[in-house]
């Protein structure tokens, strides 16, 4: 029966030619389809583009910059589409009329857009692309495609170059820093050694002051009595006086003496007891006063000391306030360093956040994962400029301390110099009391001795009054010499004095001032254990913030800056490749070129043979006929479109049998469903195959991915034989998963075996009924 039906389909040469042309028919729909569509993306290049380059250019850092023709001539040698640079007026009519496909707009501020990222008023600079969709979907669809290509490229450079900014920026302040940290380690070296110092000068100054309220006392205890010794020497050099006034009385009147030599009696007895007491007087005079003169001896040596030891101190302070205001202007060098690196590590966040945001596809969140990583360089900066800043006033305070501490010094200098002063004075002063109180006590003893004799020998007046005139010139003598000896002890009282009062006016100074230096010299201790531990901590920020940004040079920054702007490269690795879109597309359209030359031999072919049913052949061998005979055509069918897809086309296949198999296999199975339509329905069931084919066309998956699909026509993709068939075709042929493979076919036998099994029960109930059907005519022929 087979035989019989390839005898009549070649029986005459219109059958022959019309057979023959029905064969053809998937390698004309599969392979011209094919052919055309072989590898389109290569031939963008031939695919006309409109170029509008506006773009006026820029300046940054002095350096001229157009980032459009940069753009424009990357493009152009790259030769994806085949550009033209035209006018925009030229690009509209082109677009509008098909003479370009698409067009690319760089308008005139691009450059001055990019550039703005590193300003504080940043924008995104656009690009436009203009598409028209009645020239071709496609072409608008791959033109979106190069534009976000353009795009991404774009921002990959400037990316770059920006990063390249920040790098620099970076090892700016990280160079600052470095230099900060070498200025805080000094800073703290000194403030150790000035707070070592400053702890030795408060001990000292506490000790001055101390010593200096002694010696303020005593001075005082002294001036008190050398006030009362002036007075008391006044006295006794006004009795002296008068003393010897009434000696030169007595020398004058011993003419008189007969007369009144009882009552010299009286007068001299009462002498003698004054003059006893006079000379007990001086005589404890000359004593204290000889204690006084050993006493101010050595209060002017220590106050000789006292100056000299102030002297140094003032000199020490002078140079602490000389040195004070050059350590103030180092610290404030240093609090202005910071405070300017914060400033600019600030702006640089701002700049950076600004850039990624304008320039970069990173979401607000990656942005500040990215600023945040300057934290730890910003809290740094931030702590080291507090702890300067602190430092800085605690110097200033240094300042003015050291100012008061150098005058309290040069006070405590100036007052014990006029203290040592007073002190010899006094001692000298003391040294002549001495002197004149020895000189009173022998005149005073003088006189006693006269007023005795004269007491004694008042009985003898008479006689003895050359005598008594005599002792009388000698009592004036003495007496005179007594009120010499009372008048410079007056006078050496009156300079202790005087001496007294300036010394203790002077220590009262010293005192005040030694006060002064000890409080001074404690709160510059305190100030400079402060300034210790701020430049301490100052320092040790500033070398972790050195260590926070990592040091680099030129080199590296440029492959920091490349990895920045394209921090991610894509390597495909793929499992199987098609190669070309034609080869990707070729499963798709072998398995439908498969159905539609089935469908078109079951336009000549007979489904089953009306003279075997008649006959009553066995209806097993009526299918089995009626399959062949479409099935080894459509083999041949598959053989020819197997041999323009692997030998005009080109297209790598890695399993031919197995890929040749599948495409029979496919045939064989659409032969079947196509005959059991056809048993069923007759030429209404040619019709079914023909909307079959249209359902299986969309729902196979051969152009997008079957997922895409609606749910239901996704629930048919996994029922339809084409679907097994493109699968199984694409396993084959690209080298995929033998047991998929396997699977399919298995999924197309069933398909074999249920249209057979369909068919043949159609058949057997032809060989036993007939219906109203049978005899009416054929609706398609």
């Amino acid at each position: 029966m087979v035989r019989a039906e390839l005898d009549r389909l070649t029986a005459t040469v219109m059958s022959r030619v019309a057979l023959c042309a029905l064969l053809l028919v998937p390698v004309l729909y599969g392979g011209l389809y094919l052919w055309a569509n072989q590898d389109p993306y290569a031939g963008l290049d031939r695919v006309p583009v409109a170029l509008v380059v506006a773009d006026t250019g820029t300046v940054i850092d002095n350096v001229s910059h157009n980032y459009g023709d940069d753009i424009a001539t990357e493009l152009s040698d790259a030769g994806a589409f085949q550009w033209h640079r035209v006018s925009a007026a030229t690009a509209e009519a082109g677009v509008a009329d098909a003479s370009y496909d698409f067009s690319v707009t760089i308008p005139a501020d691009f450059s001055e857009g990019i550039a703005s990222s590193a300003t504080s008023t940043p924008r995104k600079s656009v690009i436009t692309l203009t598409t028209n969709d009645t020239n071709s979907y496609l072409a608008s669809t791959i033109g979106g495609q190069a534009a976000t290509k353009i795009r991404e490229a774009i921002v990959s450079k400037v990316n770059e170059e920006a990063a390249d900014r920040l790098l620099i920026g970076l090892s700016d302040v990280r160079s600052s820093l470095v230099t900060a940290a070498d200025g805080a380690t000094k800073l703290t070296d000194g403030a150790t050694t000035a707070s070592d110092g400053s702890a030795s000068l408060a001990t000292g100054a506490a000790q001055l002051s101390s010593g200096v309220g002694v010696l303020a006392s005593g001075l005082g205890q002294l001036a008190t009595g050398t006030s009362a010794l002036a007075t008391g020497a006044g006295s006794l050099a006004t009795g002296t006086s008068t003393l010897a006034a009434g000696a030169g009385t007595l020398a004058s009147g011993t003419s008189q003496l007969s007369s009144g030599a009882r009552s010299l009696a009286a007068g001299t007895a009462t002498l003698a007891t004054g003059a006893g007491q006079v000379s007990a007087g001086a005589t404890k005079v000359s004593g204290g006063a000889a204690d006084l003169a050993a006493g101010t001896k050595t209060l002017a040596t220590g106050t000789a000391t006292l100056s000299a030891g102030a002297s140094g101190v003032a000199a020490g302070t002078a140079k602490l306030a000389a040195g004070a205001p050059k350590l103030s202007t180092a610290t404030g060098a240093t609090s202005s360093t910071l405070a300017t690196a914060a400033t600019d590590l600030s702006t640089a966040r701002t700049n950076i956040a600004a850039t990624l945001a304008s320039t970069t596809t990173l979401t607000a969140a990656q942005i500040k994962a990215i600023v945040d990583e300057l934290n730890p360089v910003s809290t740094g900066v931030g702590t080291a400029g507090a702890y300067a800043d602190g430092v800085d006033a605690t110097v200033k305070t240094l300042v003015t301390d050291s100012v008061t501490l150098n005058t309290g010094a040069g006070d405590v200098a100036d007052g014990a110099a006029t203290a040592a002063k007073g002190a010899s004075t006094a001692a000298t002063g003391a040294a002549t009391l001495a002197a004149g109180a020895a000189q009173t006590a022998a005149g005073a003893s003088s006189v006693a001795t006269g007023a005795t004799d004269a007491a004694a020998g008042a009985a003898k007046l008479a006689s003895g009054a050359s005598d008594a005139s005599t002792g009388a010139a000698k009592l004036a003598t003495g007496a005179g010499s007594a009120a010499s000896g009372a008048a410079d002890l007056a006078t050496g009282a009156g300079t202790v004095n005087d001496g007294a009062a300036s010394a203790a006016a002077g220590a009262g100074t010293a005192a005040t001032g030694a006060a002064s230096l000890a409080t001074g010299a404690t709160s510059l201790n305190s100030g400079l254990i402060t300034l210790q531990s701020g430049a301490g901590v100052l320092r040790d920020g500033l070398a972790n913030g050195v260590t926070s940004i990592p040091n680099s040079d030129a080199q590296t920054r440029t492959l920091q800056g490349s990895t920045i702007a394209d921090p991610v490269s894509l390597t495909t690795a793929a499992v199987t490749s098609a190669g070309t879109y034609g080869a990707g597309m070729a499963p798709f359209f072998a398995s439908l070129a498969g159905w539609i030359g089935i469908y078109a031999l079951f336009l000549i072919v007979k489904p089953v043979s009306r003279r075997a049913i008649t006959a009553l052949h066995s209806p097993l061998k009526i299918t089995l006929a009626g399959w062949l005979t479409p099935g080894l055509l459509g083999l041949v069918q598959m053989a020819a479109l197997f041999g323009i897809l692997a030998g005009i086309l080109h297209f790598e296949v890695h399993n031919p049998v197995g890929t040749y198999g599948m495409m029979g296999l496919a045939a064989l199975a659409f032969a079947a469903i196509i005959l059991a339509l056809n048993v069923w329905l007759g030429s209404v069931g040619q019709f079914v195959g023909l909307v079959l084919m249209v359902i299986q066309l969309v729902t196979a998956g051969g152009t997008f991915p079957w997922q895409t699909l609606p749910a239901p026509l996704a629930w048919l993709h996994h029922v339809v034989p084409m679907s097994y068939a493109v699968d199984g075709i694409r396993q084959l042929m690209y080298g995929g998963n033998p047991a998929t493979a396997w699977a399919d076919a298995g999924v197309l036998l069933l398909w074999v075996v249920g249209g057979l099994v369909l068919a043949a029960i159609g058949v057997t109930r032809m060989t036993h009924f007939r219906t109203l059907r049978d005899l009416r005519p054929s609706l398609i022929g």
